[in-house]
């Protein structure tokens, strides 16, 4: 089977049980260090509720990634521009950004939108262009990884994401790393810090990552990596009070968007 990254060789890494029913069979790139599973039959069963049981720590998740989205925002990106959270789920990302004052829109072909509503990419212009994309826990659902990510670059020149990267243990079986996650189905695509290097480079991104689950493709240049002070918890405590005044002033806090989008979606329902 050849890899999904690089076109090249591959190599058989274990077998096991998917859904609890399907065996199937899982490769690494020789080059890079990705994994994927063989084609994905089973998608479609799979995807039967688009997020599952397993995933109780959905709200956390969000909670979590606003708090280090909006850091990167404030200090890297325009943050009076609009952005797109992309394959978003229920739209919680999308609402909780909104309600600190940034221009979040969502975006999901297999998930209803509950909490974003009309504040979808469909509720825009054509090829409206966005500051940035999220697109979080999504890539290791991708069976077509390079096909999925040129559309999400139709959208921005940045991309901001999290996946986990495979260990660098050995791995002779799902048990050997949570993140496989078989009873789902659902993680087809699993990455290295290689092979995400490797993405970058094929489509004329920057990489930042902070080397464990989130990272960053952009066409912009920064001289110092975005993630290096979130990479270092003393030294963000040790930092914190002297540049909190500062941080404050540079970047004071947005204006929430909670009450103009309730007024939006009053007059459209009337």
């Amino acid at each position: 089977m050849q890899s999904k990254i690089t076109g090249g060789a591959t190599t058989v890494l274990f077998k096991t049980k998917v859904l609890n029913k399907y065996e199937i069979t899982y490769y690494k790139c020789v080059e890079t260090g990705f994994i994927q599973t063989e084609e994905p039959y089973w998608l479609e069963e799979a995807y039967s509720s688009a997020i599952t049981k397993l995933d109780i720590g959905l709200v956390y998740r969000n909670e979590h990634l606003r708090a280090k989205v909006i850091e990167i925002l404030n200090q890297y990106f325009n943050v009076k521009e609009k952005y797109l959270d992309y394959a978003g789920g229920y739209g919680l990302f999308t609402r909780l950004m909104r309600d600190q004052g940034y221009d979040f829109y969502h975006t999901d072909v297999y998930c209803k939108n509950l909490f974003a509503e009309y504040f979808q990419l469909s509720d825009l212009p054509d090829h409206t262009k966005f500051e940035l994309v999220t697109a979080f826990e999504v890539f290791e659902h991708l069976p077509n990884p390079l096909a999925e990510i040129e559309m999400m670059t139709k959208h921005s020149d940045s991309i901001l994401f999290s996946t986990e990267l495979v260990p660098q243990t050995p791995l002779n079986s799902t048990e050997d790393w949570w993140y496989f996650i078989p009873e789902t189905g659902q993680h087809v695509a699993l990455y290295t810090e290689k092979s995400l290097a490797y993405l970058a480079a094929k489509f004329g991104f920057n990489f930042y990552t902070d080397g464990v689950n989130t990272h960053l493709f952009t066409k912009k240049f920064f001289p110092e990596n975005p993630f290096r002070m979130q990479r270092d918890p003393f030294l963000i405590r040790k930092m914190r009070k002297m540049v909190k005044k500062y941080d404050k002033k540079q970047n004071p806090e947005r204006e929430t968007l909670l009450q103009k989008d309730w007024e939006h979606i009053k007059n459209k329902l009337s």
